[in-house]
């Protein structure tokens, strides 16, 4: 990375923040560590911890998966991914949430045709018994049960949806989030809380978390508390000792229960749809639970988790485990001889995967054979770009395609000769700024809902509308920015396609994962279920250059004669606070002409001396001083609102009223309820990678403090100097520790099953 530093001079007239700790451990490392404690009083502590716990997730964020635990477990806007339209963002929020709803009805059909379930209250039994004795033989080395290498006959195909047409948004709707529990629930839940020591203003959150009956609920089995965002282990136990007294015991069954959902539901805010068995009884070894297995079989027993075998590839891995060859006798041995691994997932994610692998496959099967036909003439009259991937869109039903921010050009070409054939062609990107950014590609005509946003997509908010059977009245959706696409959203969206469409999802493998569970774009590329069309058009300029080498691992000097890259050293986050103050509000807009309006400043963690809250505070103090008399906003701040968990809208203040907070959010209008406010609404000068991921902005000024160092990666930076168009300043306090996160620490793996389900119903090769 080449550039010369600016001279510490040039950098002044900037106040330092105060120097804290370095940003707290993510909530995927907190799971392996805790341990319960012994003072009944623990839980008093409940309520900061929750706020505590849910920050911890945020301020790390050492790569995709503690991103992803920071965008899922916080709804105050942490490393959200957003979206938004012309549209009100509550009432798209609304639709997002009856489209939610619908597609668990769905899930809970698909469940019921499942056969065998395991009865509530029994024992473990059937499958999942014979799941866990294969398991253990094969860590002790003996053969396994043949019957659980037994394939289950495929499951019906679901009909088609009921006819649904989704709510079309009005900008004056009320609020979108769920309706506060009644009041009389809340108190009743009071009162238990206080019987055990918890903290009573857990009650609201506790009653949404367990319902109506959320007070009996507890009572019956204390460690439910777990269920409510931000509880741990160690004050649900000193919660439970305060309500059982003598019969609480580390062995109590539902203890063990509620702490294998926990783990699981941990795993998930990292990314995973499912943990390996012996991960998981690892982990409940670490919170004292003296049964690990026992724990895992009451869950599995209870309906609470499902258990999955899943064969890996290895000897005899081309054909089913159980099925004999021609030789029946070599059959046997290569299904002795085959390895396989054992899940537990939390049912919504496991299902979703499972959903997901269906509809997959139907796109890539059901595409009519004379339907490329049409596309012929455009493809031989396409340039070499574009060419490839039209081509491999005639002939295919899904197809990947990857690339940088100057690749988007090639799907925007597809989509332009795709409508050209009288087609009905969409493209939905990620969030409102990337959408922006496509129609400018598309020219003439964008404006017409070529493009949309994955969310309002999926809320019936933008786009083209479902049919009478509620498929998308589609016959090509191109879906950008495809690594931000968790399981359950790509679940919901190719279920959503008619028969015979086409689906294309194309982004840049490189950046920074989804805030949900799963990584649907990079199984799709390892399992080689279907055409990858690999760009060759590099981003351009010194910036590009840059952040390609970043990509395989290199952090090479770039020549960067109009400054287009500066490297500003700094000795501490206090400093590193000082200068990025200067650089958004001085240095860039006199050198550059770029205001502090069009600068992003972009840190690894909300917590610490040079986290997002620092810079925040720093930056309004600066740009915009008030007192912060409507909860810590006032008119003008920059703010980055959070509608629902893993999405983040841009924008602004402009009023607050009795009805709440006023903002104006993409071109929108929106209204955050008074007590919604603290949850959703943060500042918005300086971000997170996750939060920026998707957008771009003419400048972006890094923020890489000295404790920031463990927080790095190599898709961490690639993500944040890829946000910047125009300018990139990099404050640089972290050493030989950038080098070394580009060159050695890879994203953290997810473990999901979408791989595997995919091999089994799509041939290699799609």
């Amino acid at each position: 990375m080449s550039t010369e530093p600016v001279p510490p001079e040039s950098t002044e007239n900037a106040g330092a923040a105060t120097p804290d700790a370095a940003g707290e451990p993510g909530i995927a490392d907190a799971t392996a560590t805790a341990e319960p404690t012994s003072d009944a009083t623990a839980a008093r502590g409940a309520q900061s911890e929750a706020e505590a716990g849910a920050d911890a997730a945020a301020d790390a964020e050492p790569a995709d998966q503690g991103d992803a635990a920071e965008d899922a477990s916080e709804a105050d806007g942490g490393e959200a991914t957003g979206d938004g339209g012309a549209t009100a963002q509550l009432s798209e929020a609304e639709a997002e949430l009856a489209a939610q709803k619908l597609e668990r009805e769905r899930i809970e059909r698909r469940k019921a045709e499942k056969a065998e379930p395991i009865a509530s209250g029994a024992k473990l039994s059937g499958k999942a018994a014979d799941l866990l004795a294969a398991v253990r033989a094969v860590e002790g080395g003996a053969k396994p049960p043949a019957t659980v290498f037994d394939e289950p006959a495929p499951a019906p195909r679901r009909p088609a949806p009921e006819p649904v047409r989704r709510p079309q948004p009005v900008t004056d709707t009320p609020s979108a989030h769920a309706a506060p529990p009644a009041a009389d629930a809340v108190e009743e839940v009071r009162r238990v809380l206080a019987a055990g020591g918890a903290p009573e203003p857990l009650a609201p959150q506790a009653a949404v978390a367990l319902g109506e009956s959320a007070g009996e609920v507890l009572r019956e089995d204390p460690w439910q508390l777990l269920r409510v965002p931000g509880v741990r282990p160690e004050q649900a136990d000193g919660f439970a000792r305060a309500l059982l007294g003598p019969e609480c015991s580390p062995d109590d069954e539902r203890r063990g229960r509620a702490v294998t959902v926990w783990l699981l539901e941990q795993a998930a805010l990292a990314g995973h749809t499912a943990l390996e068995l012996p991960a998981l009884t690892a982990a409940l070894g670490r919170q004292a639970v003296p049964d690990a297995d026992a724990a895992v079989q009451s869950t599995l027993a209870e309906g609470e988790a499902l258990a999955f075998q899943d064969a890996l590839d290895g000897p005899g891995a081309g054909q089913p485990a159980g099925d004999p060859g021609e030789d029946g006798a070599e059959g046997d041995e290569d299904a002795e001889a085959r390895p396989v691994r054992v899940l537990v997932g939390l049912e919504r994610y496991a299902l979703a995967e499972e959903s997901l692998a269906d509809a997959l496959a139907r796109v890539v099967n059901s595409l009519p054979k004379e339907s490329a036909t049409r596309w012929e003439q455009v493809t031989a009259a396409a340039s070499a770009g574009p060419a490839e991937l039209l081509r491999a869109v005639a002939g295919h039903g899904l197809v990947l395609h990857t690339g940088g921010e100057a690749a988007r050009a090639e799907p925007a070409a597809l989509l332009t000769e795709a409508r050209s054939l009288g087609l009905r062609a969409v493209a939905a990107c990620h969030t409102p700024d990337g959408r922006e950014r496509f129609e400018a590609l598309l020219g003439e005509g964008a404006g017409d809902g070529t493009a949309v946003t994955v969310a309002g997509l999926i809320a019936g908010a933008e786009g083209p509308g479902r049919d009478a059977d509620g498929a998308f009245a589609l016959d090509l959706l191109v879906l950008l920015d495809a690594p931000q696409l968790d399981v359950e959203s790509a679940a919901m969206l190719a279920e959503s396609l008619p028969d015979g469409a086409r689906l294309v999802l194309s982004g840049d493998p490189a950046v920074l994962g989804s805030a949900g569970p799963g990584r649907v774009f990079s199984d799709l590329l390892a399992a080689r279920v279907c055409p990858q069309v690999a760009s060759r058009t590099p981003d351009p300029g010194p910036i590009g250059e840059l952040a390609s080498g970043v990509g395989i691992g290199e952090l090479n000097q770039v020549d960067a004669p109009g400054k287009e890259i500066v490297i500003v050293p700094v000795r501490d986050a206090g400093e590193a606070v000082h200068r990025t103050v200067q650089l958004v509000a001085d240095s860039v807009p006199r050198a550059f002409g770029i205001s502090p309006e069009e600068t992003v400043a972009i840190t690894p963690g909300h917590g610490g001396a040079a986290g997002t809250r620092a810079l925040n505070a720093a930056l309004k103090e600066r740009l915009n001083p008030g007192p912060g008399r409507f909860g810590g906003f006032d008119p003008g701040d920059r703010i980055a609102y959070a509608p629902a968990p893993g999405r983040t809208v841009q924008g602004r203040v402009v009023t607050a009223d009795a009805e709440g907070l006023h903002l104006s959010c993409a071109g929108a209008s929106v209204v955050v309820p008074r007590e919604r406010v603290e949850q959703a609404v943060r500042h918005g000068w300086a971000l997170t990678a996750h939060q920026a991921v998707g957008s771009r902005w003419p400048a972006a000024v890094v923020v890489l403090p000295g404790d920031a160092a463990q927080a790095l990666s190599r898709p961490w930076v690639y993500t944040a100097f890829g946000r910047a168009e125009r300018h990139l300043s990099v404050v640089h306090g972290v050493e030989q520790a950038l080098p070394r996160a580009v060159a050695e620490i890879p994203a953290k793996p997810r473990t999901t099953r979408l791989p595997v389900l995919l091999r089994a119903q799509v041939p290699a090769g799609g």
